[in-house]
């Protein structure tokens, strides 16, 4: 930093410091820590340790800035002497394996990692052992500095990142530039969107002008509110239109795709919702300034034109003041109830059940407007015909969740019985209504198993609102009670779940699901385990018979099949109760197909539609794997064909902790199963797994343990977190680079397809309109 820059640091660390220090002017333990903001005490109590040079159990302003002197304006040999004496506990000068141990223990509770101890052991020895170049049984610093070496991502900003208020502030002012808006790219990456708007806009200014000047005759103020109704006839029957899902899903399948934007019918649908409750509050506005100047030369006044029948306003007895009002209450209320914050905030019944007041809305717009009827007869008469059709299909068969599966992280996955003519593509959603909890509500979740799996159908439900809470609890209660006065029907249902679980034998054994070998034994029992049960281990299987992964296992190249992954949560519960299914409908997702290099990015549960996507995408790429005859080998070419163009698929998850990963992970190791081997052109299928609440290999407190995770990955080729071949990086994708590699790849136009929190998805749609990406985000 120049001269001015240090001064206003100096400024900054003052004022930082007085505010924690107090009256007192030091900086004891507890304030230390609190300041820190670190989860493990271990690390806190070590730097304040080398912070607190004159041992005074304080720490001082002028000890403050001269360890801060050495953090961020030192040499890299005097950070990783400060390391070392973080890791030295003892103060011995060197560093043995039970000061690593504690190290490293404490390491994987500050980045919120579980290990098991005996890991925890090989992670320590993965990295003396490395470390420890002589072989004395200690490390020196010499040998730190030369392991660190290996690892030169973590010299380029080694500092302590927890400790925002330690870090100067960015004082570099940042170059203006110019708005995304306004960019080439993002006309270019936006143009369907953006030309639909224009038209809508176009067409809404021309019915406003056109209604203005047929009613001239009654004053400016009467002529914007005409204006402004004859937009409403127009948006109140627009905005059912873009919510025709059965239609759009049809539509996806046709050139249409290419010109309109089907995929953001939800945002315009959220557009228009937002210019109706403008029109209707300047229509409201205009009508009441208008009944003000009437009611000077009437016998009527303002309240009586607004709140009565007397002036006999309106087509039927003079309603239209009565309606208005009603209509405007209602409107202001669905909008109010659609906002984010309650949607977001697990109170999605009450935008559900208020959104149903549209009934009210358009019964009261046919009272209202004399002419509305016209607009809405044929969109109204398309829109009821596809709620009939969606009730009559989901209820001409009531479907059987015939098990379920309570994963990590609160997650129910359900197993349906999958009707014999219900086709969908990968990344489709159902609306789903379950009686036994909530009779008369239908929840959208997108489906998880691939089109490919022909007997059921999966859905993984995150509890995150009322309803999904309610289907969690109702799962997880126990199936009978000690003094339940219904045990005959209690065990009328337990006889009904045996004679599932028998069927379903018997649907394994016909499918040829057979242990021949104590090998296949293992596998079919680790599947159960991970709650797949008989028709997803045929889909397994299909896709599996070039992979050989016992073989793998039995050579070394990949992990045991023992060991691929624990338990995920409790064990598959076979049952028998009811549901109703209204659907597929299509989303974005079903462009993947037609990509050359796809990118998909889930964070958290948002990788539902994906676990539809990757095991259809493996099931035809194991349909092109060639074999060779005189080997094992297998490889895969690359042949485009109507089917599917994809050349490469980068897959991408982020999660916030450990425990969110487990769920999944199974289907993941087997989808690495099927491409042990390494094609010509590099793996097909390429994972990146990421943990936010991990801290990064540059920071002081996890530098050790992401060094020791990457020695023992490499060593045991699979990944200490997961189980996985992928290793799991620390910390958020720094979406520049990994867009710039998928860039530099060249496997064709790039195609981006993200679910996930919506703040995220601008971060990554700015990046795609970057690097010139089609960017697809998951919403219905």
């Amino acid at each position: 930093m120049s001269l001015d820059e240090d001064t206003r640091w100096l400024e900054w660390v003052t004022r930082q410091f007085e505010s924690i220090a107090g009256d007192d002017k030091e900086i004891d333990l507890e304030e230390f820590k609190t300041a820190l903001k670190v989860k493990e005490s271990f690390f806190a109590e070590r730097f304040f340790a080398l912070f607190d040079s004159d041992g005074s159990s304080s720490i001082s302003l002028d000890e403050l800035l001269k360890a801060l002197e050495l953090l961020i304006h030192g040499s890299e040999t005097d950070k990783l002497k400060f390391l070392f004496q973080v890791y030295d506990v003892d103060g011995s000068g060197s560093i043995d394996p039970d000061e690593l141990r504690t190290v490293l223990k404490s390491c994987l509770r500050e980045s919120a990692i579980s290990l098991p101890e005996e890991k925890l052991d090989d992670l320590t020895l993965a990295l003396f052992e490395s470390a420890d170049k002589d072989n004395s049984g200690s490390i020196t610093f010499e040998e730190l500095k030369a392991e660190l070496e290996n690892f030169p991502e973590v010299m380029e900003n080694l500092t302590i990142s927890a400790a925002n208020w330690l870090k100067p502030p960015d004082l570099e002012q940042k170059k203006r530039q110019t708005p995304r808006y306004l960019t080439l790219t993002y006309w270019q990456n936006n143009s369907r969107k953006l030309l639909f708007l224009c038209a809508y806009a176009c067409l809404s200014l021309l019915l406003f002008t056109a209604a203005m000047l047929q009613n001239r005759h009654g004053g400016a103020w009467f002529m914007v509110a005409k204006g402004c109704g004859q937009c409403l006839n127009f948006n109140c029957t627009f905005v059912m239109v873009l919510m025709l899902r059965r239609c759009f899903t049809w539509l996806r399948a046709t050139w249409v795709v290419r010109i309109l934007p089907l995929d953001q019918n939800i945002l315009l649908h959220q557009i228009v919702g937002y210019a109706i409750l403008c029109y209707t509050v300047m229509h409201t506005i205009s009508h009441v300034i208008n009944f003000v100047r009437l009611s000077q030369h009437s016998s009527y006044s303002v309240w009586e034109y607004l709140l009565t029948t007397r002036p006999g306003i309106g087509w039927v007895k003079g309603t239209a003041s009565l309606t208005g009002v009603l209509l405007q209450l209602l409107i202001g209320l669905m909008v109010l109830c659609s906002s984010t914050f309650v949607r977001r905030s697990g109170h999605f019944e009450v935008f559900y059940w208020s959104h149903l007041s549209y009934i009210w809305v358009w019964s009261l717009l046919v009272v209202h407007c004399a002419n509305f009827w016209k607009w809405f007869v044929v969109p109204g008469l398309v829109f009821i015909l596809e709620k009939l059709l969606g009730l009559a299909v989901s209820h001409m068969g009531g479907l059987y969740i015939v098990e379920v599966n309570l994963l990590p992280s609160k997650v129910t996955h359900l197993v349906i019985k999958r009707p014999q003519f219900f086709h969908f593509k990968p990344g489709d959603y159902v609306y789903i209504n379950i009686p036994d909890i909530a009779k008369y509500e239908w929840h959208p979740f997108t489906i998880s198993s691939a089109p490919e799996q022909s007997d059921t159908l999966w859905l993984h439900i995150r509890s995150m609102g009322q309803w999904t809470n309610r289907l969690f609890e109702y799962i997880r209660q126990p199936e009978t009670q000690a003094e339940s006065p219904k045990r005959l029907a209690h065990s009328l249902r337990n006889r009904r779940q045996m004679k599932t679980q028998e069927e379903l034998y018997r649907s394994t054994i016909s499918n040829g699901l057979v242990a021949s070998n104590e090998d296949d034994t293992i596998e079919l029992t680790m599947y159960r385990q991970n709650g797949l049960n008989s028709g997803a281990i045929q889909v397994l299987r299909s896709q599996s018979t070039t992979a050989d992964p016992l073989g793998q296992a039995e050579r070394g190249e990949g992990p045991p099949l023992r060991e691929i992954s624990a338990k995920l949560g409790e064990s598959p519960r076979f049952c028998n109760f009811k549901c109703y299914v209204d659907g597929p409908y299509g989303t974005p997702t079903r462009q993947i197909f037609a990509s050359e290099h796809a990118v998909l990015i889930g964070a958290g549960i948002g990788i539902t539609p994906f676990a539809s996507i990757l095991q259809s995408i493996m099931y035809r790429y194991n349909m092109r794997k060639q074999n060779c005859p005189n080997c094992n080998y297998s490889w895969c070419e690359n042949i485009k064909d109507s089917e599917m163009k994809l050349r490469k698929v980068d897959f991408i998850w982020i999660n916030r902790d450990q425990k969110s990963f487990e769920w999944f992970v199974s289907l993941l190791t087997k989808l690495e199963m099927d491409q042990a081997d390494e094609e010509p052109e590099g793996r097909f299928l390429e994972m990146h797994m990421y943990m936010t609440s991990a801290l990064s290999k540059n920071d002081m407190k996890a530098i050790g343990l992401q060094m020791a995770l990457d020695l023992l990955a490499k060593k045991e080729k699979r990944d200490s977190i997961t189980g996985l071949r992928t290793r799991t990086q620390p910390g958020r994708p720094e979406w520049a680079k990994v867009f710039q590699k998928v860039s530099e790849e060249k496997k064709g136009k790039v195609h981006v397809f993200y679910c996930g929190s919506p703040a995220l998805a601008k971060i990554i749609k700015a990046q795609c309109e970057r690097f010139g990406f089609h960017f697809y985000k998951e919403n219905f």
